[in-house]
């Protein structure tokens, strides 16, 4: 936290002359008030990505994206590079048997989205090749809308003979392309989106929307204002379990119903563009997140699905 208050501090536009007045007339917490309502304010985010590449996203702790264009079947690889992005590999690949978004279990398609890579697996079948990647494929907006499968990876070609010119769902590297990849990147420090269609860019606008949105969204959870906290969340909402948003509302208004102090950090945060086959413009937000109350104590992870529309930011999946 005290890193993104530091870096958004540089990019307020206020003086340091004007934090060091309100410093010394009203003390520190004044100034801590001042830096969270900028983390709120869109504008300030905007001039703090004015000079940083987002084309493939906002990364703390990410390293390297991998784009995969299921169009095309090429596989690039980008190295984050101080505020820009360098492209450190083009590859063919091949994939799925059959077109479009990934649903049921055994139906030969590639799934569209945004994965990490979970565990590098060797000693396998020598059908699969020197090694995979296996990603985080079916993710909590995959199981929100009841897609089915797993063991989607990025593997190699057979070790012994050929075999047919698509996977049954998995992206496949040429041998000595996947062990090059392998040892250019950080698996566990790696986005991979894949795109039906050439892949679309992420917008400074949208990222800067997203995050002044979530410290908005952490503002209202923190103060139990239980109407604008609701106000982030799509009617469509549904978590992994699918349960939808009226149960999921009616869990938060009894929780809220306490008012208790809270303290609530979201630090290190990693949002990517998450293409998909429903037609919305759609980004993952993933981050650490502190949580303590009198009731509950919790330190992880916290991962969103955010759709950005009419200038709104709306969660459709939670965890």
């Amino acid at each position: 936290m005290l890193k993104l208050v530091i870096v958004v501090f540089l990019s307020v536009n206020l003086f340091s002359k004007d934090f060091l007045e309100l410093y010394r007339t009203q003390g520190i917490n004044a100034v801590e008030k001042e830096l969270e309502k900028s983390l709120r304010d869109v504008n300030s985010w905007k001039k703090y990505l004015e000079n940083k590449n987002v084309d493939y996203g906002f990364y703390e702790t990410k390293e390297y994206v991998i784009v995969a264009q299921k169009n095309n079947k090429e596989m690039s690889v980008f190295a984050k590079n101080g505020d820009d992005f360098k492209k450190i590999s083009k590859d063919n690949m091949i994939i799925g048997e059959k077109a479009g978004d990934k649903y049921l279990e055994g139906d030969k398609k590639t799934p569209e989205g945004s994965y990490d890579l979970v565990q590098k697996r060797t000693g396998l079948d020598q059908f699969y090749g020197p090694l995979a990647l296996v990603t985080s494929y079916p993710n909590n907006f995959d199981q929100s809308l009841n897609k089915k499968g797993h063991g989607i990876w990025i593997h190699g070609m057979p070790l012994n003979g050929d075999r047919e010119n698509y996977t049954q769902g998995c992206l496949a590297l040429n041998n000595e392309k996947l062990k090059e990849l392998e040892k250019n990147i950080d698996y566990k420090k790696t986005v991979l989106i894949t795109s039906g269609d050439e892949f679309k860019k992420a917008k400074k606008e949208d990222i800067a929307l997203i995050l002044s949105s979530i410290y908005k969204w952490k503002d209202a959870w923190k103060t139990s204002n239980i109407n604008e906290y609701l106000s982030f969340y799509s009617k469509d909402f549904k978590r992994a379990d699918r349960s939808d948003f009226n149960t999921f509302a009616n869990q938060k208004k009894q929780i809220f119903a306490k008012n208790e102090n809270k303290i609530i950090n979201l630090y290190n945060m990693d949002i990517s563009p998450y293409p998909n086959s429903l037609g919305k413009k759609i980004y993952r937000a993933v981050m650490d997140e502190e949580y303590y109350s009198p009731s509950v104590k919790f330190v992880g992870k916290k991962e969103l699905f955010l759709e950005v529309a009419n200038n709104k930011v709306q969660i459709l999946t939670e965890d």
